[in-house]
């Protein structure tokens, strides 16, 4: 069954509401907001690092290529992926309360495979797509042209379905995406061009979001976010109210950067679990111009 906007079947009606309320195209992309953000910031690019520890006074990190930076105290930030893969040493080694809400909580996927067209040959709506009884025969694809002007569709794919897709070869993940178009529009044309994301593979992120699983304690986002000694975290996996998104990353980087000036100014030394800054929305106050499309 296609889905289009218009249509009056229940299902199609609730799925448009919740796409015009969750969908905002910022059309620039995240540029502006990281330049304005990073100003004034000494950022090192390709540092990947390997190993933290976690002195009484200081925290020494090291970096791929065997280097060192020295602070009196760090704000972790990696994706959750990253830490669930263990691939930052940590010594001495995190305590079992933060380790077991690092392992509970989940990391899930999801994936674009953008498509650009010579011409447009589908209706200007927002999005558009198939409902089946698989992921496999089902998925929707966001009309970019309707907001940029651009001729793409960016196909979304989630669960298993994205990371199925990431093994193949980005010829072959493209052809299983114009299956599913041409279900809608037989004499669809090919593109002449096409861009795959892999965020599950991607050594430096591992996934694109974090979940709570069913069943976790009232806690855990608590133990994720609570500093050990030195150490802050950060990201959207530690958001009070807003996991996976980019502003619960902001709010959160915000609450850690705030919990870490307060405990230097206190005084280093203290091993033991230090309160969180009470702030759980941050407004940016600097002005930055966007352009966004609610497509």
């Amino acid at each position: 069954m296609k889905f289009v906007e218009g249509t009056s079947n229940n299902y199609t009606s609730s799925m448009k509401k919740f796409f015009l309320a969750a969908m905002g195209l910022w059309l620039q992309g995240y540029d502006p907001v990281i330049k304005v953000l990073s100003r004034d910031i000494d950022i090192r690019l390709n540092h990947r690092v390997k190993k933290i520890v976690n002195g009484y006074k200081k925290v020494v990190v090291t970096v791929e290529d065997g280097r060192n930076f020295i602070a009196d105290a760090a704000i972790v930030t990696v994706p959750l992926g990253i830490l669930k893969a263990n691939l930052i040493e940590f010594e001495p080694k995190l305590p079992e309360w933060k380790l077991s809400a690092i392992s509970d909580l989940g990391v899930g996927n999801e994936n674009k495979i953008a498509l650009r067209f010579d011409h447009v040959f589908w209706p200007n709506v927002e999005f558009l797509g198939v409902v089946a009884t698989t992921s496999y025969s089902c998925g929707y694809f966001l009309n970019l042209h309707k907001a940029t002007g651009h001729p793409v569709l960016v196909y979304m794919a989630a669960g298993a379905l994205s990371y199925d897709l990431e093994k193949l070869s980005d010829e072959a993940a493209a052809n299983f995406v114009m299956l599913q178009l041409k279900q809608m529009f037989p004499d669809a044309t090919e593109p002449v061009q096409y861009l795959v994301s892999r965020w599950g593979m991607d050594p430096n992120i591992l996934g694109c979001y974090s979940y709570d699983a069913v069943g976790n304690s009232d806690d855990i986002y608590d133990r994720l976010r609570a500093p050990v000694g030195n150490l802050f975290f950060g990201g959207e996996a530690v958001s009070v109210d807003h996991q996976g998104s980019v502003h619960g990353a902001y709010s959160a980087g915000t609450m850690a950067a705030e919990s870490c000036q307060r405990h230097l100014m206190q005084g280093l030394g203290s091993l033991e679990r230090i309160p969180l800054a009470a702030c759980r929305e941050e407004i940016i106050e600097t002005t930055i111009p966007l352009q966004i499309s609610r497509l």
